[in-house]
């Protein structure tokens, strides 16, 4: 039996979780993100598709970033309460840049900021008026649909901008890699744990650039839509259309030591180069707990 062969006959094992995973529809849209404290939206037709989602956790050595997209490592973080801001400013994301710079083997990692997310009831806290709202640092919801944090030319641009500001006595690079470093730290099971795409099942004639908005309150009506002088280089993330061939895989019962590392982009395309993800409600483990979790930018560099 090939290398190819065994590891899908392996994946085949695998318990399954059934799934309602949310993707774009089929139509022509007008695709945005609006972010503001506590809640997101988007623009466009979205639909539930029944899908099942794999359960890693058994195998957890068998997943690698350039083939499937993402892996599953071990960490103890110093961060005792990752509700401590400070504590989290101080501290993590230099803890970040050294474990990802180890386990993707870069030259170096600069990390970009971070969010917590939590299956809580935000309800509260996104009625709050918020001046000036920065979209890291804070507490949103889990992602609600297939994506793709960055689109290329997004991903491409902040690898240039951010190697430019963090290491700008340094040689250059000759490959990058944007990640999410994300973690759980409630207790498991999760109820809306993270779900990761094998990137090998994903093609750009399902993609679409969805552009992200930052704003203090949502707009309504056709103000959702309307034209925006420059939008096709503004920052953007990449969202997807259902298909089945996508392999979806998520690791239950993660705990606080469990990181998984996944890509947004990779600039070498000989590989597996993105991993698309997203929140999904898992019914298959009895006693399911609120989710809250962290997450992590980074830019990984290679010389």
């Amino acid at each position: 039996m090939n290398d190819i062969a065994e590891m899908e006959s392996v994946e085949e094992t695998a318990r399954r979780a059934p799934a309602l995973i949310r993707y774009l529809g089929e139509g022509d849209y007008v695709t945005r993100r609006y972010v503001s404290q506590g809640a997101e939206m988007n623009t466009g037709d979205y639909f539930d598709y029944p899908c099942d989602v794999r359960d890693g956790m058994p195998m957890r050595d068998h997943f690698s970033l350039d083939v499937h997209g993402f892996m599953l490592g071990k960490h103890r973080s110093e961060i005792a309460d990752f509700h401590d801001k400070p504590a989290v400013d101080a501290a993590y994301l230099q803890e970040v840049e050294s474990l990802v710079t180890r386990l993707c083997g870069a030259t170096r990692t600069a990390a970009q900021g971070w969010m917590i997310r939590t299956s809580a009831d935000l309800t509260a806290r996104a009625k709050q008026k918020v001046k000036g709202y920065q979209h890291s640092g804070g507490i949103q919801p889990p992602a609600g649909e297939a994506h793709v944090d960055y689109n290329e030319v997004t991903g491409r641009r902040a690898a240039e901008r951010i190697y430019k500001d963090r290491f700008p006595d340094c040689p250059g690079y000759k490959r990058y890699i944007c990640f999410s470093l994300w973690r759980t730290f409630s207790p498991g099971p999760q109820d809306w744990p993270l779900a990761v795409c094998d990137g090998r099942t994903v093609q750009d004639e399902e993609t679409a650039s969805n552009t992200l908005f930052v704003v203090d309150e949502f707009p309504t009506g056709d103000a959702l839509t309307a034209p925006v002088e420059g939008e096709d280089q503004m920052i953007a993330a990449t969202i997807f259309r259902h298909r089945t061939r996508h392999r979806w895989w998520y690791f239950s019962n993660m705990a606080a030591d469990d990181v998984l590392l996944f890509k947004f982009q990779d600039s070498d395309h000989s590989v597996t180069w993105r991993c698309p993800h997203t929140a999904f409600h898992d019914s298959s483990l009895p006693d399911a707990k609120i989710r809250e979790s962290i997450e992590v930018r980074c830019i990984a560099y290679f010389e």
